[in-house]
């Protein structure tokens, strides 16, 4: 079986734990899309979360992983795109109603409030829930603007 392609984005803040979970998701059988940042230099997270994003939206990749501090600027940025559904996940419970009920797709990452082994919790989770669909589908279709 083939392992999804996984683009990975982060600013300064969620560099580290970026780094550590590109090597974790090797591991695992991923192949992994970095989309930057590449150090732990101040930057900008919109510069890292359009990129992924869009791959997103345009089919490059089914599921994207994003960090920064909060967790909440990369996931507004992300979620600017019309078929992005990313969610900002900060337990387990949160990362599998994301994807059971609302088939998120990407998986938006508090660097500063969680810690890494959580962090890699709730991407296994996020990885391996699968839609619900039925009554959740015709709630996720309503939610693009056309």
């Amino acid at each position: 079986m083939t392992k999804l392609i996984l683009g990975i984005a982060a600013d300064h803040a969620g560099y580290d734990y970026k780094e550590k979970l590109k090597i974790y998701l090797e591991k695992e059988g991923y192949e992994v899309k970095d989309y930057g940042t590449y150090s732990d230099e101040s930057t900008d997270y919109p510069d890292y979360a359009h990129p992924l994003a869009d791959a997103v939206e345009k089919g490059i990749h089914k599921i994207g992983i994003t960090l920064c501090g909060s967790g909440n600027g990369i996931n507004m940025t992300a979620n600017k795109y019309q078929s992005v559904r990313a969610a900002l996940c900060w337990n387990k419970e949160i990362s599998e109603l994301a994807r059971l009920h609302n088939d998120a797709n990407i998986c938006s990452l508090p660097a500063r409030f969680v810690d890494y082994n959580l962090a890699k919790e709730i991407v296994n989770i996020f990885l391996n829930t699968k839609f619900e669909g039925g009554r959740h589908l015709r709630r996720v279709e309503k939610i693009p603007v056309h």
